[in-house]
């Protein structure tokens, strides 16, 4: 019936332009969504209580469409449609971020603020009106945030909240002096008094934060874990499945690893150039070509580009709020992705070191979420233009990294390609320490330590990749897992299809980037055991 996929469709159109208002900003840069003219953030019990009222809403009507007789592509929008309201009751009464975790109220207070500024100069009166209105806010928020985590909140996430405001209130107000000169006159002349005003009520919060006392634990137990697994997800994996799979990953990744610094001990291995940002453009020009000579990928010429950009100072003192990606949005899939960096030290991170070194590194990485992103954005199926979570996303970076190692584009480089070999280790072992936070098996601590010990990462990125992992279950593991299934769906088409082209394979692998895996696999082969098995995986165990 055309009036059940009509219904559908009206049905995920009004859900999306809900979500866009209501969901919670992050540190992540790829679910980032442009919001509608005005909007502030709110989390106040009557902002909750709506948002549980409109949640059983959409289900209500979702649960009440009889669409099994549809074709395949209707129903698995309408499978992708439960996803995101299986994330949306994840966030609000399960993960509960709102309630157990203060840094959840950093991101709801200043990542707004953070968001207006990644976009390139120049700052129009839009922009401007939307920092100094965040600003304002930030009080409510944090207001709004010691009522909600009251008697609720983790003592582990506290602490990571203390250290990410250790300095938190002055780069505020170093990041503010440094956009007014920027800003239109009317806007500028608000700013020192508003910054200033802001700055103390995030200070006062990291001060009442080092006064309570939280009796709440980090991990969210293997139940509300195999929830997000199984419903948000779709994994058709058990934790003890992917267990073992990243324990070989790692031992695959070693011996990569170990194969490609041998490479790079018999060849000169130069410095990171100076121009290593007028190198990067060239360079991701050079890719596209390649992907296309090795009949691997077309990117069409019309596809926005992914481009290195220096650190501004304005933003500078705020890269702990986010990643430092200009993804831009839906709305604007044309805009060009801006990836900030630093010039050139001796204390890069681990991450901007290989940038650095080679900026192709970033670009196999990074720059495939933002062709994916512009690719998805502009689908012909509005269903498939919306961000639903990291498993298929991050997944198709992951795979594109191994991808450009096979095809040859590192042979030359092979102190890049070590890099990205200790990267595929990193990876593998971010599904131990994910499933371990999520379970309780590991600490924050822990885990960073394992991190550090094992990769090896600087201690602050390890200690900020471990208590990030630890906010948001399922991200860390999304890199390794989604790659694997990306593998097992190639292997499977290949097996199955005659006329299987790699080429065509990926263009629309980028193009799905939104839909999870084993949806992907149902509409393409026609094959759902990987989705049966999510959903009886998804089922309460007798005891």
């Amino acid at each position: 019936m055309a009036e059940a996929a009509q219904a559908l469709a009206h049905l995920i159109s009004e859900f999306w332009r809900w979500r866009t208002s209501t969901q919670p900003d992050s540190f992540d840069d790829i679910p980032r969504v442009r919001r509608p003219n005005g909007w502030i953030a709110d989390w106040s019990a009557e902002s909750v209580a709506d948002r549980r009222a409109q949640l059983t809403q959409f289900t209500a009507r979702h649960q009440a469409l009889n669409i099994t007789d549809q074709p395949i592509e209707v129903q698995v929008d309408a499978r992708l449609f439960g996803v995101g309201l299986a994330r949306v009751r994840w966030e609000l009464d399960l993960l509960r971020s709102w309630q157990r975790n203060p840094c959840f109220y950093i991101d709801q207070s200043l990542v707004p603020i953070y968001i207006e500024l990644l976009a390139p100069p120049p700052f129009d009166d839009e922009r401007a009106a939307a920092i100094v209105r965040h600003l304002e806010r930030v009080p409510i928020i944090l207001d709004q945030a010691r009522q909600n985590l009251t008697g609720h909140a983790a003592a582990p996430f506290a602490m990571y909240a203390q250290r990410l405001l250790a300095d938190g209130p002055e780069n505020l107000q170093r990041a503010m002096t440094a956009l007014g000169p920027l800003l239109p006159a009317q806007f500028a002349s608000r700013l020192p008094e508003l910054s200033r005003a802001a700055a103390g009520h995030v200070a006062d919060y990291r001060d009442w934060l080092s006064e309570q006392t939280f009796s709440g634990q980090s991990a969210v137990g293997k139940d509300v874990l195999t929830f997000f697994l199984h419903q948000v997800a779709l994994l058709p994996y058990t934790v003890d499945e992917m267990l073992d799979h990243a324990r070989r990953e790692y031992q695959r990744a070693a011996a990569a690893e170990a194969v490609w610094e041998t490479r790079a001990s018999r060849s000169s291995t130069g410095d990171p150039s100076p121009s290593y940002i007028v190198q990067q453009h060239v360079q991701e020009e050079q890719l596209r070509r390649f992907y296309a000579d090795a009949g691997l990928l077309d990117l069409p010429e019309t596809v926005r580009h992914y481009r290195f950009a220096l650190m501004p100072p304005y933003l500078d003192p705020l890269t702990w709020l986010g990643v430092p990606h200009y993804i831009s949005s839906l709305q604007y899939p044309d805009e060009e992705a801006v990836r900030y960096v630093r010039a050139l030290g001796p204390d890069l991170p681990y991450f901007e070191q290989s940038k650095a070194l080679d900026p192709r590194t970033g670009i196999v990485h990074e720059g495939v979420h933002a062709h994916q992103l512009a690719l998805s954005w502009m689908h012909t199926n509005p269903a498939r233009r919306h961000f639903y979570d990291s498993l298929p996303n991050e997944g198709i970076a992951f795979y594109n990294e191994e991808l450009m190692l096979m095809s040859g584009l590192f042979d030359t480089t092979p102190a890049s390609g070590a890099f990205l070999a200790n990267g595929m280790r990193l990876r593998a072992l971010r599904v131990r320490t994910d499933l371990g936070l999520a379970t309780g098996d590991l600490s924050i601590d822990q885990a960073a330590d394992l991190l550090a010990e094992t990769v090896p990462l600087d201690r602050t990125t390890a200690w900020q990749e471990a208590a990030f992992f630890a906010s948001n279950p399922g991200q860390g593991l999304s890199y390794q897992i989604g790659k694997m299934q990306i593998l097992d769906l190639l292997a499977t088409a290949s097996a199955k299809q005659d006329d299987f082209d790699l080429r065509s394979f990926h263009s629309r692998l980028w193009r799905e980037g939104n839909v999870p895996l084993v949806l992907q696999r149902w509409e393409l082969l026609g094959l759902r055991d990987q989705l049966d098995t999510a959903d009886r995986l998804a089922q309460p165990t007798s005891s």
